[in-house]
């Protein structure tokens, strides 16, 4: 019966214009991005194929030897990419290759630095890479069927890369997909053996399955006037799955390359851990450290996890089962002979075999951290830029593994020599005063907001190092982190300041002193401010500023009363505690002032001081100004 044709013409959406326009006029200065991208795709069919056929292993069609073939013709400019992988239905290519903007094309553009080898790089990172095809081919062609669907259900897709590609129905003998890439006049010297055997080598060593070319002529004189004989083909890579090889043969450029291919990045990870488990479970794992951060990390709903393989078979390409969330960063593969190999993401986690993984994945990850640490810490500083926020959401999270997580944290600090977010607990555990009890630390919105504060004032005048903490994440951080080696971790915004032993006894008795001599003017603070404080009370905190406001133990901290506020989740009414400093000039003419309105007018005007001090927004700016107004009349006058 003769196939139907059903041939149509479709026009690509707006932003798959704009991406085609990209990769023909601006990324041509890194163009073997094409063959790296094809050579991933052709494999991810084949891995998806492996995949289906271990319920229906009829759709392997007597051909169950999985490759890709890569061909060329020097004289008629062109180069194809074939595999025997899962193929595409219409549907299919009309979705993968017409209907683009889903894949991350927004993203991508988004992205672009206007480098253009930086920019070629990005393309399998937000899954455009076919498209990278228009770099270096002035039309593509893709022949394709799905397995198990019949011969003449195949499908030929066209494009000059403009604005519309035609789709038609074609018969199609073999399944699986084949890419034709008409080269530019420019880009010719691809079509060349040599040179893509060259690109292959460098991105494609290490995947699974064999990528074949063909061989190289071999003619004598007899031969050189015969009849044209059919190439035969080669594997020209390992074809060996990196991860089942032995730690000791692979070297260090086929561990990043790799990295790069199952994780799409451009740049080199910045570290790795190769690891085989044997006995009562056995699996092989290979976990990386990126060195960027991408684009969709902060969706903790987002697609993410490792390559799952059972008995080398791929299952799936995001398993989040083996790692918590908190380390949702991190890439690679896990190879276990101890799973179903028809094992679905609902028997995933139900698997005992699962949660044994799991724990033992976390942990090698969590020391594959502390070793960059220790080891590199221009490398360390590069992760904790990108990562650390997401790290810090590990100590809420996993219990079991609180401590090792502690360790890796790193803040910024008073410490003479603090540069940035490069402290650990351990560096200043390592330089607390002999008597000092607790590990002292300030939330605030800014790095200046934090060296800034007035509550750092007593800590400066007796030495005393604290941590500050400016992230948005760092009050629900150190609501589950009490304690580190020993020591309580102590906000300083918080409750009565007590420096326990730092304090001398003297110092506690003036204080004692002080308390009661200003109790009147004390209770006048909190007769003027009424319902806007909980309390007045003498400072302990304070050297140099007037006034403070300090929260209850118990109260939740403006930085996370933002984060509910901002999620629309309801905030408990909370009040600070307004603590004078007796030794200030102006506490002392505030207690010598009779007229009980314009006392208020003071107090209200340094509460509203302490409050932007603090970095918080005044409760109501109009009262603020004309307060502040009134008080600048009377000093004209």
């Amino acid at each position: 019966m003769a196939t139907e044709i059903n041939k149509e013409t479709r026009g690509f959406e707006t932003e798959a214009k704009q991406l085609l326009k990209l990769m023909i006029h601006s990324l041509y200065s890194n163009k073997e991005v094409f063959l790296r991208e094809l050579i991933s795709n052709a494999s991810d069919a084949a891995d998806k194929l492996r995949f289906e056929a271990l319920s229906r292993p009829d759709i392997y069609e007597d051909d169950t030897d999985l490759k890709v073939v890569i061909d060329f013709d020097a004289e008629a400019g062109t180069v194809s990419i074939s595999d025997n992988g899962i193929g595409m239905s219409r549907e299919d290519v009309i979705s993968n290759l017409g209907t683009i903007a889903r894949s991350g094309t927004a993203q991508f553009l988004e992205a672009l630095s206007g480098d253009q080898k930086k920019d070629s790089q990005l393309i399998g990172q937000f899954g455009v890479g076919f498209y990278s095809a228009f770099i270096v081919a002035d039309s593509v062609e893709v022949l394709t069927r799905k397995a198990g669907a019949s011969v003449s259900e195949g499908v030929h897709w066209a494009s000059s890369g403009e604005s519309d590609y035609t789709i038609e129905s074609t018969e199609k003998t073999t399944r699986g997909t084949t890419v034709i890439l008409h080269l530019r006049e420019d880009s010719r010297e691809f079509a060349d053996s040599f040179r893509l055997k060259q690109i292959v080598k460098k991105y494609a060593d290490h995947i699974a399955i064999p990528v074949m070319m063909p061989k190289p002529a071999e003619k004598d004189a007899e031969d050189a006037e015969s009849t044209e004989q059919k190439p035969e083909f080669e594997a020209v890579n390992d074809a060996k799955a990196l991860w089942t090889r032995p730690r000791s043969d692979v070297k260090p450029d086929e561990y990043e390359e790799f990295y790069k291919h199952i994780s799409h990045d451009y740049e080199k990870p910045l570290g790795w851990s190769h690891n085989k488990v044997e006995g009562k479970l056995e699996y092989t794992s290979l976990l990386y450290v990126p060195t960027r951060a991408p684009f969709d990390l902060w969706n903790r709903d987002g697609v993410r996890g490792l390559k799952l393989y059972v008995q080398r078979v791929f299952i799936m390409d995001q398993a989040e089962q083996f790692l918590p969330l908190y380390l949702r960063f991190i890439k690679g593969v896990v190879d276990s002979n101890d799973i179903s190999l028809n094992v679905s993401r609902e028997i995933l986690q139900k698997d005992p075999a699962v949660d044994s993984m799991r724990s033992a994945l976390t942990k090698r990850a969590l020391d594959m951290l502390s070793k960059l640490k220790k080891d590199d810490k221009d490398k360390y500083a590069t992760f904790w830029r990108e990562f650390g926020q997401v790290l810090k959401e590990g100590p809420g999270e996993d219990f079991s593994n609180r401590e090792n997580i502690s360790k890796l944290l790193m803040f910024n600090s008073t410490h003479a020599e603090s540069k940035g977010q490069d402290q650990s607990l351990e560096d200043y555990i390592a330089r607390m005063k002999p008597d000092q009890e607790k590990i002292y630390y300030l939330i605030a919105d800014s790095e200046k907001a934090a060296k800034n504060s007035p509550h750092l004032e007593i800590f400066r005048k007796k030495g005393i190092e604290v941590l500050l903490m400016t992230d948005r994440i760092d009050e629900w951080l150190m609501s589950h982190l009490n304690e580190f080696d020993g020591k309580s971790l102590q906000d300083v915004t918080r409750g009565e300041l007590d420096l326990g032993k730092l304090d001398d006894e003297a110092e506690k008795a003036e204080q004692e002193k002080r308390e009661e001599t200003f109790k009147p003017l004390l209770e006048r603070v909190k007769t003027a401010l009424g319902e806007r404080i909980k309390e007045s009370r003498v400072s302990h905190r304070l050297t140099d500023s007037p006034a403070c406001l300090a929260l209850d133990d118990d109260d939740m901290g403006a930085q996370m009363r933002r984060i509910m506020e901002a999620s629309g989740q309801p905030v408990p009414e909370t009040k600070p505690i307004f603590e004078l400093n007796p030794d200030h000039p102006l506490i002392g003419k505030l207690e010598q002032e009779q007229d009980e309105e314009r006392f208020a007018d003071l107090i209200s005007l340094l509460f509203d001081q302490a409050s932007l001090a603090d970095g918080n927004e005044l409760e109501d700016p109009a009262r603020f100004s004309r307060q502040l107004n009134k008080l600048l009349l009377e000093l004209c006058d």
